[in-house]
């Protein structure tokens, strides 16, 4: 039997409350669903219309290249990837050869449908060309951001190196200019010391000595003679050459490849870099201070000449102090996103790797002319006559050495290549051809140096007398007689009629580049190379080693100058 409970107003009320609820909550759970699925609707149309956006400003800009590059000359290009199949499998500097021949000063060439490269071969419009294209390749930039962490020195943007690349060839042509000249013997014994150990186990090649001898150049003009002593130098050496080797490879990645072991290698060996730099910083100004604690009066004396003396003290910093060059000028002010000492790093890399191509190049052609090596022997026992100081070396007195240093430049630059780019802006040389923004621009710098119209029929050949002129006649007599010659008349200064001719004079003169980004160190390290070969010919005869074969004419390929395999040389100690 069922009860019965009496309906009364308050059981209706209740009854209703709970069915408006029940309803309310349905509504509202409807709501808010609608509400994210119109949202989502929002977003993915926003997205939808953001990426459409984005590719067709791509398309456009791609479409915009592509009708520039129309109205550059070059080959026509039958595939969807380029010339890539062309430049591999010759090398681009004959192919370039081959195009400015047959289309003229600049020519283009595809590296593949997104990817300009265009040549520039004539010196006017190399020089402009320099001026307005103020950025280098990003792959260079990666490459120093990869192997020694951010900079503000070597990044590819010319606005964000502007400051610090102008403080640094202040330091470089400056203060760093005047250690460079009274390079001491002790850095000639300690280079000679490492070559007598490798001729031990055997004859060694032009480009072990020019790396080991740009090394040590470069590391005892920064770090002091402390760099001299210092028994790491070796692994320093080691790790910087098998970084050099894997750099560009790891920074041609558009993505950095952390799923390869082989690039957590290369950053091992990076951070191991890192700290040998940190080492001989912190020994260098280690050993400053004690040098300074023993010394005050002699420290006021050196900080206020700019210098310190080489030959009578032992000299533990750069040049005044530990805190002037690097922490002021290669790493001072440093932005949070900055690797401490990266710059030091950097300087390093790139100083040790140009400055060692300049080594070698002329360590060929001394062993390969033994009449200029004579003739430069007898240039610099006639230029120390009266030198008060006996490990200082007068260099201004050397005439033909620093031709030949400009010579063995000009015949083998450092590189087949010069590179520049314009990452934001188009420009348009004087000529009417518009470089896109973002193309590759090269001068190929071999063909430039050899080029008739620019030096004379014997372009091809070796002769330092061309950066030499009649000091009557002005400086723009060049002279194309061979080498034996006029070097009688160089062997006494006194009597000698003729001066050094300057070779930026000649805008086809480009070992080290030219416009905005043109290397900082070029009078550094022309400086510094001539000191070190004046102290070391005066020891030492360099010749070939019995047995080596090294072609006297290197074969010429499309105008480009086909350099000999290394050779085998040997250093002969002089009778005093």
């Amino acid at each position: 039997m069922k009860s019965c409970e009496p309906v009364t107003p308050t059981t209706t009320f209740l009854a209703f409350l709970r069915y408006s609820s029940s309803s309310s909550n349905c509504n509202s759970q409807e709501l808010l669903r609608d509400f994210a699925t119109r949202e989502l609707n929002a977003f993915l149309w926003i997205s939808l219309i953001a990426i459409t956006a984005l590719l067709l400003r791509k398309v456009a800009k791609l479409f915009k290249l592509w009708a520039q590059a129309r109205k550059i000359p070059g080959p026509l290009c039958s595939s969807f990837y380029g010339h890539s199949n062309l430049i591999s499998r010759e090398n681009l500097t004959d192919v370039l050869s081959v195009s400015h021949k047959k289309y003229g000063s600049v020519v283009k060439l595809w590296l593949g449908p997104t990817q300009l490269l265009v040549s520039v071969k004539d010196p006017a419009l190399i020089k402009e060309m320099l001026i307005k294209a103020e950025d280098k390749l990003p792959l260079t930039g990666r490459a120093f951001r990869l192997a020694f962490g951010p900079s503000s020195l070597f990044a590819s943007s010319f606005d964000k190196v502007q400051r610090r690349r102008e403080s640094l060839a202040t330091e470089l042509n400056g203060r760093l200019i005047e250690r460079a000249s009274v390079i001491p013997t002790k850095v000639v014994d300690c280079i000679m010391g490492r070559i007598h150990k490798l001729m031990d186990k055997g004859s060694i090649d032009c480009k072990m000595v020019s790396q080991h001898m740009a090394f040590t150049l470069l590391g005892a003009t920064l770090f002091g003679d402390a760099f001299l002593v210092w028994s790491k130098a070796t692994d320093y050496e080691e790790l910087l050459m098998m970084i050099a080797k894997d750099a560009c490879f790891w920074a041609s990645y558009a993505v950095t490849p952390v799923w390869k072991q082989g690039f957590w290698t290369y950053q091992r060996l990076c951070t191991k870099l890192k700290c040998l730099t940190q080492d001989i910083v912190q020994q260098c100004r280690r050993n400053y201070k004690l040098f300074c604690h023993g010394d005050g009066n002699l420290h006021d004396e050196t900080a206020n000449m700019g210098m310190e003396s080489v030959s009578a003290t032992p000299s533990c910093s750069c040049v005044e102090g530990p805190d002037n060059f690097f922490s002021n000028e290669l790493n001072g002010h440093l932005s949070a996103r900055e690797e401490p000492c990266g710059n030091i790093m950097g300087v390093m890399f790139h100083g040790c790797l140009t400055t060692a191509g300049l080594i070698g190049n002329l360590l060929e052609r001394l062993v390969t002319h033994p009449e200029i090596q004579d003739k430069i022997y007898s240039e610099i026992i006639t230029a120390r006559k009266g030198l008060i100081k006996q490990d200082q070396q007068c260099v201004d007195k050397m005439p033909l050495l620093l031709a030949t240093v400009y010579e063995s430049a000009r015949l083998l630059p450092s590189g087949p290549l010069l590179q520049r780019c314009s990452l934001k802006n188009d420009f348009n040389l004087k000529t009417g051809v518009t470089i896109p923004a973002g193309a590759v621009l090269v001068v190929p710098v071999q063909l430039v140096q050899m080029d008739d119209s620019s030096w004379g029929k014997d372009a091809s050949e070796f002769n330092p007398y061309r950066f030499l002129s009649k000091s009557g006649n002005g400086s723009d007599l060049v002279l194309n007689t061979s080498p034996t010659g006029v070097a009688e008349e160089l062997v006494s200064p006194c009597k000698s009629k003729f001066v050094l001719n300057d070779p930026n004079d000649n805008v086809a003169f480009l070992p080290f580049g030219s416009g905005t980004r043109a290397c900082v160190g070029q009078k550094f390290v022309i400086q510094g190379v001539m000191t070190l070969f004046a102290s070391l010919l005066e020891q030492y005869e360099i010749r070939l080693s019995s047995g080596s074969q090294c072609d006297l004419n290197p074969s010429m390929n499309h105008g480009v100058f086909q350099p000999p395999l290394s050779p085998k040389i040997v250093f002969v100690r002089r009778n005093s």
